[in-house]
């Protein structure tokens, strides 16, 4: 086992508790901004328990990569992803129509929290010895 560093370990498990959280929120419909980035959207069970069934291997990825830092280039990867995927949403015609009169300020501020999580993670990373 070649774990990260002490303090890559710990956010990686707290990366790793917050995707559990989230998909107990998605979950059990606990709209609560962060835990659920689109939360005054509307709600559809099935659609939640799809996104709280995604979130689960999200949470055992990074839980694994604080234990063996050879997963971090995966798990870094997949964060991004998400980022940019987000960052669709946030620009979509099909968040807008559900939106209507609202703005999306608080999707953009929720992405860039996850950005800003994802770009400590990703120097802390490049920080590592191999």
């Amino acid at each position: 086992m070649n774990p990260p560093s002490r303090l890559l370990r710990g956010l990686l498990l707290l990366v790793s508790a917050c995707f559990l959280a989230m998909a107990a929120a998605h979950f059990l419909g606990l709209k609560y901004p962060l835990l659920f980035v689109y939360y005054d959207t509307p709600y559809y069970a099935y659609q939640d328990r799809i996104i709280a069934a995604t979130l689960l291997p999200y949470a055992v990825m990074f839980f694994a990569t604080s234990r063996h830092k050879l997963l971090l280039p995966y798990a870094l990867f997949a964060l991004w992803i998400t980022i940019f995927g987000l960052s669709y949403i946030n620009l979509s015609d099909e968040l807008a129509l559900v939106i209507t009169d609202q703005t999306t300020r608080v999707y953009w501020l929720q992405t860039a929290v996850f950005a800003a999580l994802a770009l400590v993670l990703t120097l802390l990373t490049l920080k590592e010895k191999p």
